[in-house]
């Protein structure tokens, strides 16, 4: 966490406020000038405008995209400051309207293999889409009573693959092949997060891959490997709750660079890195896209559906993406998928007797838990510790927590904050441990209160509650605390709960079967040819900025060694 952000942060947008050095991250024609005053920098500044630093030419424009905002830490933002065209409803559009979708045919009676058609088109993609639980509770809440969050899920499906959505329309009347639910994913995250808390397996960041990325790296490379197509021909869109998901699909190590043992290159023979994920859009933005084709995203409901999806080409993947019921989603859980608290009931699960205490904090966005097992005649012993921050501010105030302990200038004196700082209230119990798992998210509330979704005073809530159009109506604090209530409502109604026939029962954690789930995973390697640690996990580069430091000649050094792939 920046020193950058303080207290008075509460939303989800922080301008930027220092130099940014990507446009002009090429090698200098000529030797640089010794004069130390002479370093180019260029400042990006709220207006879009850049001035140099220096009496030197000006460089030329910048164009400064997502992947460049994620080189360079020498820019603090958030993703409302950096959206760019190639992630969002536009880009949709444009992808529909490039050329006409690749279609897939099953096969017919006595054949064996599905049939793609429409390869001859270079532009042509087969459209897949992926769509989050928060995103469906969004919507449900939007739509308003009566639409529950799968009602509004088969609303959005229709959009992207029925005759009165996309397909009805544009150049080509291009549709979606297949529409899937995230849930799948999250339950492969959720177990293989649980398995990552072992005792000296995680020493800092997990490196297990989010739902919107496995789903992604799933649907590319089982859907490749069955229809015998190259990944780059295969266009996935994910429909979130946050902008910042939007950064996260930008991110290099999320392409087929990290699983693909020899990747093809393009038409034009060169070789460009395929994204997991190639546009994120957010549900606001999921009624942004309806409208651009002149449709009402809330008569879909009454509109005809969309025609039944080909099976997906693979019938073990099929049952696992479309045919298992969603585990309901609990409460004490939050909103933002229920990571932490699964890894707790799988930790509590591995010791007969142990049972999750909840504490809360100082605020409903800060919350403790801990594991304890009942000892013999004595009190309960706490052997795992685990806390949820969200917001900016809680954020900040944990890691101050976390911070290492000061070494005391005083001959003699103890480390500052040696031991308060990461065993608040100190003693023994379970003060005494330290935290095994935190949870960390950007937005209070969690993800349903995501910064990409309907809000309430959104004017087509405010329409659709007969709200008018003047200052006045802007609605308050309270009535921004009650619409997040609603969509909450939505997602925990728990209409997609239910028994997963023929599935083992006895190792499930919250409904998730880890076994049924390791043996997917197990498939998928097998299925693809591809090691799971490539397929399921992500890694991590320092990122370390040098604005406003060194001289030129390390600028050089350091902008020489990013010209073999760096960014």
């Amino acid at each position: 966490m920046s020193a950058i952000l303080s207290t008075d942060d509460l939303n989800d947008f922080i301008a930027p406020g220092v130099a940014c050095i990507k446009p002009i991250e090429t090698l200098p024609a000529a030797a640089p000038p010794s004069s130390s005053s002479s370093s180019l920098e260029t400042e990006v500044i709220l207006d879009g405008d850049a001035r140099s630093a220096s009496a030197a030419p000006p460089p030329p424009p910048a164009e400064i995209s997502l992947t460049d905002c994620l080189a360079c830490s020498g820019c603090v933002t958030s993703a409302e400051a950096v959206l760019v065209s190639l992630q969002s409803h536009a880009e949709v559009l444009a992808t529909l309207d490039a050329a006409p979708a690749l279609r897939v045919l099953p096969p017919g009676p006595g054949g064996a293999r599905y049939t793609v058609q429409g390869l001859e088109h270079d532009n042509a993609k087969l459209l897949v889409a992926s769509v989050s639980p928060q995103t469906r509770a969004s919507l449900a809440a939007a739509c308003g009573p009566g639409v529950s969050p799968a009602r509004a899920g088969r609303m959005l499906e229709s959009l992207l693959r029925g005759p009165a959505g996309l397909p009805g329309g544009g150049r080509h009347g291009s549709g979606f092949a297949w529409v899937v639910d995230t849930n799948p994913a999250r339950a492969m995250t959720h177990v293989l997060s649980a398995d990552e808390t072992h005792p000296h397996v995680l020493p800092h960041l997990s490196r297990v891959k989010s739902p919107q990325a496995l789903a992604g790296t799933l649907l590319k490379t089982s859907l490749g490997r069955a229809l015998g197509i190259p990944p780059h021909r295969i266009w996935h869109l994910a429909v979130m709750p946050c902008l910042d998901k939007k950064l996260e699909a930008s991110r290099a190590e999320l392409t087929d660079e990290a699983w693909a043992a020899a990747a093809a290159p393009h038409a034009d023979g060169r070789r460009r890195p395929v994204r997991d994920v190639d546009c994120v859009i957010t549900s606001k933005e999921v009624l942004m896209l309806a409208e651009s084709r002149g449709l009402d995203f809330f008569q879909l409901a009454r509109a005809p559906g969309p025609p039944p999806a080909a099976p997906f080409p693979d019938p073990t993947l099929h049952k696992f993406l479309f045919q298992q019921p969603s585990a309901p989603a609990h409460r004490a859980a939050g909103s933002s998928g229920g990571l932490l608290y699964h890894i707790l009931q799988a930790r509590a699960a591995q010791t007969p007797g142990a049972a999750v205490r909840v504490i809360q904090g100082r605020n409903a966005d800060v919350v403790e838990y801990v594991v304890t097992v009942a000892g013999s005649g004595e009190a309960a012993v706490p052997v795992f510790k685990a806390a949820r921050y969200y917001g900016f501010r809680n954020i900040q105030n944990l890691v101050r927590r976390l911070k290492p302990a000061r070494p005391s200038r005083m001959p003699g004196g103890r480390p500052f904050g040696s031991s308060s700082a990461r065993r608040p209230g100190g003693g023994g119990g379970a003060s005494s441990l330290e935290y095994g798992y935190v949870e960390v998210m950007a937005c209070p509330g969690g993800c349903t209160n995501g910064g990409g979704q309907i809000k309430v005073d959104d004017a087509v809530v405010r329409e659709r509650r007969g709200g008018g159009g003047g200052v006045s109506d802007k609605p308050g604090p309270q009535e921004q605390k009650a619409w997040l209530a609603e969509v909450d409502e939505a997602y925990f109604s728990g209409d997609e709960g239910g028994e997963v026939d023929g599935l083992p029962r006895g190792d499930e954690v919250l409904g998730i079967s880890h076994a049924y789930i390791h043996d997917t995973l197990a498939y998928w390697s097998d299925m693809t040819g591809i090691d799971l640690q490539k397929l399921a996990f992500t890694t991590y580069r320092e990122v370390i900025s040098d604005v406003g430091k060194g001289t030129e000649v390390e600028r050089v050094v350091q902008l020489a060694g990013k010209i073999g792939g760096g960014w």
